[in-house]
């Protein structure tokens, strides 16, 4: 033990520690935010790994100085290779304590290097119990004042992170590598990744999910709402990383139509407006001056070399300027001193659905204030409250314009679009149709009220039974619905379904048909003809990726499973288990 001591000590001293870096990857778009530095001991040492190098500083007492040792060794190294983006670095919660109240020595050193303090993030590791959140908080807080960032390691991993999470707010979060791993396989970790996704979004935090090696954990990270990765499949960590993803990009969600697909929904960016920011050194007399001259101005976003650090609020500006002898106190100083330091600030390839949950959830002055619109991190434009809830009401009237009147389901036109996004996407799903058998007699016999109940029954048992987070339902027209289910139990939920039916339906024929089991009816050649009551058939095919191009495939598809579950008797489930040929993506039309 003494031997790795004094070797761990010799690392240390004589700065042998070797950073590596790996990629944090935008799954939105592909591109790179910015690189986590990871730290290796020499390479001709027993102490090369991670793990023995952390274990041997802890069993001699050194685990400070390596903490402080590895963040300045993966900050020097980041900056000497000019990487792109932002740079992630592990340190831990009692190395920031350490400082006390003195945060200005870590910003101290990131500027002897040359490093923008607003590119480092630094991640707190918690490898140990830690109740000093009050102390925490405020070294944290001092951090932020000097542009550092604050992320969360390995959520899910550690012993209090998620009070950590509730105590710091941090920017950003990084989920830990157990609830990505077979993701796909596991519906218990979908949940738990999705409650996460909500948590980040009504908290601000942006959401990063470590250790990702397979495509399948990808995909479903991305239909999750997962918006950074990191793992092997993305890139390994490199002492010289690369700066774009060498990747096959058919693993990629992104890859082909997804982002098209994806535009069937508006985004943040379909929002913008073009308004000029300010650097933060401009005096606010500036400002001043540009909101007297343009009474439509209603906000200046505030930046420091492209990137947003706050906005000036009009109503706020004026109204202090306003006051005796605050113009020529404050008027020269610099526009950062009266700007507000926390606005709502969103990626421009965010969806209106997700934005409004985030405006309604924050504070009411952004509705007002409006919000900045960002695109890799930098400033885009800015977006007001009243563009987005006239942007939500369009697409409620679209909505209710597509949709059927008599159960307010979603009709063919969001149907299709649907289907074509989810292709687009590459996501699996199954697509069901379901339809009433012997419905028309019903409706003759009982009448069109009647008809409209058995009808509200079916809408009601599909919502019921569908995972209102992961599934769609629809309403073709008629007695004939459409839902497209990316629960993994879709098969155990569509047979209740169908027994909760043969007991509900029973209630809408008399007494006398249910005792017979069926009804009389006419037929157009006069001839009586007894038909059974009515039921339920769901037709079923299981959509992968690659299988079709196209809803009008999937329609003609579902239609046969549905004829084929109208060929058994009673409430049936049929479904289509034969895979089809692949599409030749080689075959153009017109050829």
């Amino acid at each position: 033990m003494a031997g790795w001591c004094q070797e761990l000590e010799e690392i240390i001293g004589l700065r042998k520690l070797q950073p590596v870096f790996q990629p944090i990857v935008d799954l939105e778009t592909g591109s790179i935010l910015g690189y986590e530095g990871l730290i290796r001991g020499p390479s001709d040492s027993m102490l090369h790994s991670p793990m023995m190098l952390f274990e041997a500083a802890e069993r001699c007492q050194m685990l400070l100085a390596l903490d402080q040792a590895c963040l300045r060794a993966c900050a020097e190294r980041f900056a000497e290779l000019a990487l792109p983006g932002l740079l992630f670095v592990n340190t831990s919660p009692e190395t920031l304590l350490v400082q006390g109240q003195r945060p200005a020595s870590i910003l101290s050193f990131f500027g002897q290097i040359g490093l923008d303090c607003q590119r480092v993030i630094l991640e707190l590791t918690e490898t140990r119990p830690n109740g000093g959140y009050l102390a925490l908080r405020e070294v944290t807080n001092g951090c932020r004042q000097g542009g550092l960032r604050i992320a969360l390691d390995d959520l899910g991993e550690g012993f209090s992170n998620l009070r950590l999470w509730s105590e710091l707010r941090p920017d950003f979060v990084k989920l830990d590598k157990h609830f990505v791993q077979n993701i796909h396989l596991d519906p218990l970790k979908e949940q738990f990744v999705r409650s996460m996704v909500d948590i980040s979004r009504q908290s601000g935090a942006l959401l990063v999910a470590e250790g990702i090696e397979s495509p399948a954990e990808l995909r479903t990270l991305c239909r999750l709402g997962v918006r950074y990765g990191q793992g092997y499949l993305l890139a390994r960590p490199q002492a010289c990383p690369a700066r774009e993803l060498p990747l096959r990009h058919d693993l990629l969600p992104w890859a082909g139509s997804r982002r098209q697909g994806w535009r069937n929904q508006p985004l943040a960016r379909d929002l913008m407006m073009d308004v000029a920011p300010m650097e933060s050194r401009v005096p606010n007399e500036a400002a001043y001056r540009r909101f007297a001259a343009n009474p439509d101005c209603f906000a200046i976003p505030v930046v420091e070399d492209g990137v947003p650090v706050g906005l000036l609020r009009r109503h706020h500006l004026l109204e202090s300027f306003a006051k005796p002898f605050n113009r020529e106190l404050y008027g020269k100083k610099p526009c950062h001193v009266m700007m507000d330091k926390q606005p709502l600030v969103v990626n421009a390839d965010i969806n209106v659905q997700e934005l409004s949950s985030l405006v309604v959830a924050a504070e009411q002055r952004y509705l007002v204030d409006g919000f900045i619109i960002t695109e890799n991190g930098r400033y885009l434009g800015m977006g007001t409250g009243f563009a987005l809830m006239r942007k939500i009401t369009e697409l409620q009237l679209s909505a209710a314009r597509y949709a059927n009147p008599l159960t307010g389901l979603p009709g063919n036109v969001p149907i299709n679009e649907t289907i074509d996004r989810l292709l687009g996407m590459r996501a699996p799903f199954a697509a069901v149709y379901a339809d009433l058998d012997h419905f028309k007699p019903f409706n003759d016999l009982y009448g069109y009220a009647a008809g409209d109940d058995l009808i509200e029954l079916v809408a009601h048992l599909l919502l019921e039974h569908a995972d209102p987070e992961r599934d769609f339902v629809g309403h073709v027209g008629g007695d004939d619905f459409v839902a497209l289910m990316q629960s993994g139990d879709w098969e155990d939920r569509l047979r209740r379904l169908l027994a909760a039916f043969g007991e509900l339906a029973a209630r809408h024929f008399s007494e006398a048909h249910r005792t017979a089991g069926g009804f009389e009816v006419s037929t157009r050649s006069g001839e009586a003809t007894f038909l059974p009551l009515t039921t339920l058939s769901l037709g079923v095919v299981q959509v992968r990726p690659g299988q079709y191009l196209s809803h009008h495939e999937i329609g003609a598809a579902t239609a046969d499973a549905k004829k084929q579950a109208k060929k058994m008797p009673g409430n049936s489930l049929f479904v289509e288990r034969r895979q089809p040929a692949k599409p030749d993506a080689s075959c153009q039309c017109g050829k």
